[in-house]
């Protein structure tokens, strides 16, 4: 199983919508860095500079290769909620000359608090749904779907043409453009879909 994720997808309303077509930033996360069921956030050593990031998660039904955009959408199964975490310092030496890429910023152990999956049929509309996460209590991201610059169809369809997705597989979404901030031990992130509480990371 492998997690396809994208970055930088969000505007903060539709007026900001790029009018060219946008090549999305794709990276990949380890199924090693799956945090789920609720459990303890332990921040790693290496890091003093992580940051949360809430997304929508698509989880891949059957197989998909080369499909196109008014396919892609039937290879989803289900969708859930996560957290894209970041060592942001991490990151920024990573885009620096000479440097390795973004696997261990975004790959480390804990780095994708993940909540349950809900089923596709749940959500009729996949261009608005709204989902948002607190920390300690206060709402500090909020987002829709259709605020998206690449949507889920087409950011399917675009990876799907350069690597196979398979039963299982994970797509996050992106985080919205306002609200990620830096995680600090003794937190609790929260997350909501359609204004269900879908996980709860409490952080070492």
């Amino acid at each position: 199983m492998k997690i396809i994720a994208i970055g930088k997808n969000y505007v903060n309303d539709l007026s900001e919508m790029p009018k060219e077509e946008v090549v999305p930033l794709i990276f990949t996360k380890p199924d090693s860095s799956l945090l789920e069921n609720d459990a303890d956030l332990e921040l790693p050593a290496f890091s003093n500079d992580v940051w949360y990031e809430v997304e929508l998660a698509f989880r891949i039904g059957k197989t998909c290769k080369n499909v196109s955009e008014g396919e892609a959408l039937s290879y989803i199964d289900a969708v859930a909620l996560a957290n894209d975490l970041t060592a942001k310092d991490v990151l920024k030496q990573s885009r620096e000359p000479n440097k390795g890429p973004w696997a261990l910023a975004k790959g480390f152990d804990g780095a994708t608090p993940i909540s349950k999956f809900l089923p596709i049929a749940q959500f009729p509309d996949i261009r608005n749904i709204d989902f948002s996460m607190s920390v300690n209590g206060v709402e500090t991201q909020k987002g829709n779907s259709g605020l998206m610059i690449t949507s889920v169809e087409k950011l399917i369809a675009y990876v799907a043409g350069i690597m196979t997705l398979n039963p299982g597989d994970i797509v996050l979404t992106g985080t919205p453009s306002k609200g990620a901030g830096k995680v600090n031990s003794g937190d609790e992130m929260v997350g909501y879909l359609e204004g269900q509480k879908m996980f709860s990371t409490k952080v070492k």
